[in-house]
C-alpha cells in the first residue's frame, strides 16, 4: 500500500469493493461455515437479511433469524440461497427479538439454550438511525433511542449471549458499527456517538473475556441503501450508499468463518479488500491499529 489512508480509513486496503467478489464468496466447498450455529439480530430485512442468506450459502448447520418484525422473507431467502449452493440440512429457527425489550432477548437466549445449548457466532445487527437534525433542533427521545437500540441494545444481546458464546467452539461476536463512528456529520450526534461507543464496547468485551477465547469484531458493513439510511439527508445516501448488502453478508461470512484471534477488538469494514487486509496481520498487530486510540 502506498500513501497514507484516509482519516476515515476509507482506503486502508489499497482494493476496496463495492459489490461482493470471488475471494469472499460463500458457496465454495468445503463449505466455509460447516458445523456452525449463528445468530443475527434485526434479520429481517436488509444488512441482517443479507447476512443470514450469506451464513445459509456457507453451509451454516443452524441459523437463528432474530428481529422484532416479519422474517418470514429472510426464511425464504435463506432456504432458496442455502438449495442453490448445494447445503443440505440446514436448520433455520425464526424468533421474535427486539433489542429494546430486554424481556424478549432473554427468552430468546432461553429458547435457544434449550434447543441448541451454544451459539457460535452472534451477529449484533439490529440498528436505529434518526432523522440527521442539530443536537438542539431535534426530539430528545428520539435522540435517546438511538443510544437505545445501538448501545444498550448491543450490550443487552451481548449480555444474554455470552454464556452461550463462551461455551462454543468459534465464540464470536460481530457488533455492526459504521464508519460514522469516526466521523463528524452536522445533525448525526445521536447516531455517529452511539456507533463509537460500540467500538469501545466491543474492546471492553476483549478485556472482560479475552482470557476466556472470546472473539469480537466492530464491524462496518459498508454504505447500503437500507430503511435505516434513507433517515440520512438525500445528497449523502446518493453520495455515499453505493455498496450492496451482499458484500457486507459475505464479508462478515468470509471474516467469521475461522477464528482470527490477531484481529479480537478490532475494526473492520466490508468494503476493504478481505484478502489484503488478512495478509497485513502482522502490520496491525505490531502497530496495534484499528482501535480507538487518541495521539498525543
Amino acid at each position: 500500500m502506498t500513501g497514507k489512508p484516509s482519516p476515515l480509513g476509507l482506503d486502508f486496503t489499497s482494493k476496496t469493493h463495492h459489490d461482493t467478489y470471488a475471494a469472499i464468496n460463500p458457496a465454495t466447498d468445503p463449505a466455509p461455515c460447516a458445523g456452525k450455529t449463528v445468530l443475527v439480530t434485526g434479520a429481517a430485512k436488509g444488512i441482517g437479511r443479507a447476512i443470514v442468506v450469506s451464513y445459509a450459502k456457507a453451509g451454516a448447520s443452524r441459523i437463528a433469524i432474530t428481529a422484532r418484525g416479519d422474517a418470514s422473507v429472510t426464511h425464504a431467502e435463506a432456504l432458496r440461497a442455502a438449495a442453490e449452493a448445494g447445503r443440505t440440512g440446514v436448520e433455520l429457527l425464526v424468533l421474535k427479538l427486539d433489542v429494546t425489550d430486554h424481556a424478549s432477548i432473554e427468552a430468546c437466549a432461553a429458547e435457544l439454550r434449550s434447543q441448541w445449548g451454544h451459539i457460535d457466532i452472534v451477529v449484533n445487527n439490529a440498528g436505529y438511525l434518526a432523522p440527521f437534525v442539530p443536537l438542539g433542533d431535534g426530539d430528545k427521545g428520539d435522540w435517546w433511542k438511538t443510544w437505545e437500540v445501538n448501545v444498550r441494545g448491543v450490550y443487552w444481546v451481548a449480555h444474554a449471549f455470552l454464556p452461550l458464546v463462551l461455551g462454543s467452539a468459534d465464540k464470536t461476536i460481530v457488533n455492526v458499527t459504521s464508519v460514522g463512528a469516526l466521523a463528524l456529520t452536522p445533525g448525526a450526534s445521536a447516531y455517529q456517538t452511539s456507533k463509537l461507543a460500540v467500538l469501545r464496547l466491543s474492546e471492553y468485551l476483549i478485556v472482560d473475556y479475552g482470557s476466556r477465547e472470546l472473539i469480537v469484531y466492530s464491524v462496518h458493513p459498508a454504505s447500503v441503501v437500507t430503511d435505516l439510511a434513507s433517515q440520512m439527508p438525500a445528497a449523502l445516501v446518493e453520495a455515499v450508499c453505493n455498496d450492496t448488502p451482499e458484500l457486507a453478508g459475505d464479508s462478515v461470512v468470509y471474516l467469521t468463518s475461522k477464528r482470527r484471534e490477531w484481529l479480537a477488538g478490532r475494526y473492520v469494514s466490508c468494503a476493504w479488500d478481505m484478502p489484503e487486509l488478512m495478509g497485513r496481520e502482522q502490520e496491525i498487530v505490531e502497530r496495534n491499529l484499528l482501535k480507538l486510540q487518541m495521539n498525543f
